[in-house]
């Protein structure tokens, strides 16, 4: 039983998302701002939004565009706004979430291995 798996923790896909445009009628004039909903829009957690969550990175997106142009004192706000979204590695921790570990596939290589062993095998057994 492993012990660092927590019972209510949210495991979500590695894969980018198709996300959302920004909408037009968000008054966003700067390419970083752009970018960062962007980001955010295609990012893994956004699989996982619901409206209220769209509608907060909207704000948030509003509130980078001013620090880009030049309102610095909105960065504390933004880093606790987008730690709920799950920015960094401390952030995910923090709110047991944690991206699903695909389970290693067979190579095709392999396949191809046991394939000729398994029929060595039956020759052996069965065959001339």
């Amino acid at each position: 039983m492993r012990r660092n798996k927590h019972e209510s923790a949210t495991e979500i896909s590695k894969e980018s998302q198709p996300g959302r445009p920004l909408p037009r009628t968000l008054p966003v004039s700067t390419a970083k701002a752009k970018e960062f909903w962007k980001v955010w829009a295609s990012s893994p957690q956004s699989a996982t939004f619901l409206e209220t969550d769209w509608f907060e990175l909207e704000m948030v997106t509003l509130l980078v565009d001013q620090l880009v142009q030049g309102d610095y004192k909105l960065a504390g706000e933004i880093r606790q706004r987008v730690a709920k979204f799950g920015a960094t590695n401390e952030d995910r921790a923090r709110l047991r979430m944690k991206f699903e570990e695909k389970e290693q596939g067979t190579s095709p290589q392999e396949v191809v291995e046991q394939l000729v062993e398994d029929t060595e095998n039956f020759l052996k057994a069965f065959g001339d």
